[in-house]
């Protein structure tokens, strides 16, 4: 598969995951938001919650939150920057049901 292909492979299936919240006050679809780092984001009140930039759902969450997923091999530190940005994770799982899971735990602490 290609980079371009992989890449609309995962923002299908963000849109997929994040239909389940759809519900959820102050949630903006990645179909109907704005687009950052390139990609389709989902947004709870106005701030980035989860997007796509590659292959993988990134995803926000506490500092400490990150360090234990990329401790145990679930999660790769997000490269946007230099150092890596600490509230950001990549999500090394292509699962639906992992990402519903990481997602939600996003939306909860972005819109907390």
């Amino acid at each position: 598969m290609s980079d371009r292909s992989t890449h609309a492979a995962a923002e299908e299936r963000l849109d997929r995951v994040a239909a389940g919240f759809a519900d959820v006050p102050g949630v903006t679809l990645p179909s109907a938001g704005p687009r950052h780092f390139g990609t389709a984001t989902l947004r709870v009140q106005g701030r980035i919650a989860a997007f796509t930039p590659g292959e993988h759902l990134v995803v926000k969450l506490p500092s400490d939150r990150v360090a234990e997923l990329v401790t145990a091999g679930t999660g790769r530190p997000f490269p946007s920057g230099r150092p890596p940005m600490r509230e950001w994770v990549e999500i090394v799982s292509d699962d639906v049901d992992a990402w519903h899971a990481y997602v939600a735990e996003a939306l909860a602490y972005v819109g907390g």
